[in-house]
């Protein structure tokens, strides 16, 4: 890559291609990544494929129902059509074993977020291999959240302002963003978003393999989570993103020992950009400290490259904020002594020490007696713990409020109203019938 010729919105630090030593660091890193199952068999990637395609035929049933409530003809309904978008990890082919799918479905005009958040759902629960529930409509980006066939899906919705939805639509044209509401944006841009990254970075297998490896780093460190204020997936793609573009011909090892030492000296609250952010045509609001006030507050701006351009992390706290600081400090400091050959990978990815750190701990208790109802509350109060976090910021009283990333899920049988009441304290009547509390940290 010349100089005179680069991605990013600065030219690159270097563009010296890595030693035959680093690129044999990243082999080793490669070997590290499939060894903690970082990769997905075949059987599972058709699994995915699968599922995609049971969607996609739902979403055309529930736009031709919504279509017929709206008092259109039974042949126009049918022709309205509509898609899903897969976007996220499984877009960017970074995704692994387990991992969840974002996915979008797009509507036309006239099917609107409340078909969505009741013919849509009631369609998903008359599917056998539909569990796990939970509709989150008061969310930042309205979303249900459910298992389908084994896999994990987030599925947002859009309504385009058209007649209807071919299966040839695609949405890199801004004009497709024409007269939609906030939430529509949002969730078109998560797909948009997705393809951008892809198109700014100089070498998509050398991100691909870094970002790998920056995802496990960030999910076993316990900063992985976009709702408890931390990140979220897209926030750790254009970061990485945007060491790439300053290493143009690095090898992905590099790249990794880069994003650290890059972050671990960023100049908070200066955003990290992936290209000039456009002021576009459609008065859209655009991420801009300068004019909107709200935006002065973000102390950790990472901000999309699809216009409208948006702070992909909004939801980081102070707390939250030192927390990633003192992450990216342990990060670096394994990294070069990676280089060095004083330490394995696997050394960035031990898991947080977070149930052993702290004298003091506070619980939020969710409980219900049916799983239906409780996906719906824990879908809900997920949503609302990132305020409570801020408000105890707020008191004074706490040093850092750290919140961990997912919650510790039982299920009990109660034998007696004494032992409800129990689980009401959230203390343990008897053994659990099942769970999902976290690993031991080690």
């Amino acid at each position: 890559m010349s100089e005179s010729k680069y991605l990013g919105v600065t030219p690159p630090i270097s563009l010296n291609p890595s030693s035959a030593e680093e690129e044999a660091i990243s082999l080793e890193l490669l070997a590290t990544l499939e060894a903690e199952g970082q990769f997905e068999s075949a059987d599972e990637s058709r699994n995915r494929e699968i599922v995609l395609g049971k969607i996609d035929k739902l979403v055309k049933e529930f736009v031709y129902k919504a279509s017929l409530k709206h008092r259109m003809s039974e042949g126009l309904a049918r022709s309205c059509g509509g898609k899903i978008f897969a976007f996220g990890s499984f877009r960017l082919g970074v995704h692994n074993t387990g991992a969840d799918i974002d996915t979008l479905c797009v509507a036309p005009s006239h099917v609107t977020r409340e078909d969505f958040f009741t013919i849509m759902v009631d369609l998903l629960k008359g599917r056998s291999e539909v569990d796990e529930l939970t509709p989150v409509p008061s969310a930042y980006v309205p979303v249900i959240k459910m298992r389908f066939g084994g896999v994990e899906i987030d599925l947002t919705f859009a309504s385009l302002q058209q007649p209807t939805i071919p299966d040839e639509l695609e949405l890199l044209d801004t004009a497709i963003l024409r007269n939609l509401d906030e939430f529509s944006i949002r969730s078109v841009n998560g797909s948009r978003v997705t393809d951008e990254i892809l198109r700014l970075v100089p070498n998509v297998t050398t991100f691909r393999l870094a970002l790998r490896c920056i995802k496990l780093w960030a999910k076993r460190r316990a900063v992985y989570s976009n709702s408890m204020g931390f990140f979220g997936g897209v926030a750790w793609a254009m970061l990485v993103a945007r060491i790439c573009q300053l290493y143009p011909n690095a090898c992905a090892g590099s790249i990794v020992s880069g994003f650290f030492r890059v972050y671990k000296k960023w100049p908070w609250p200066s955003p990290v950009t992936l290209k000039a952010i456009e002021s576009g045509t459609m008065r859209l609001r655009v991420w801009n400290p300068t004019i909107y006030e709200a935006d002065k507050f973000h102390k950790m701006p990472i901000i999309t490259p699809a216009y409208p351009s948006m702070c992909a992390t909004h939801n980081v706290s102070a707390s939250t904020k030192r927390i990633i600081e003192s992450e990216f400090g342990r990060g670096e400091e394994i990294t070069t002594k990676i280089l060095q050959g004083e330490a394995k990978w696997s050394e960035l990815f031990e898991k947080s020490d977070f149930f052993r750190r702290y004298n003091y701990y506070l619980q939020v208790n969710v409980m219900s007696t049916d799983a239906d109802s409780h996906n719906l509350l824990h879908g809900f109060v997920e949503s609302r713990l990132r305020q409570y976090i801020i408000k105890l910021e707020s008191t004074g009283l706490l040093v850092l409020a750290h919140p961990y990333v997912k919650s510790c899920d039982h299920e009990y049988v109660c034998k007696s109203d004494e032992e409800l009441e129990r689980v009401r304290q959230g203390k343990q009547p008897t053994t659990p019938v099942a769970s999902d509390t976290p690993e031991p940290m080690t």
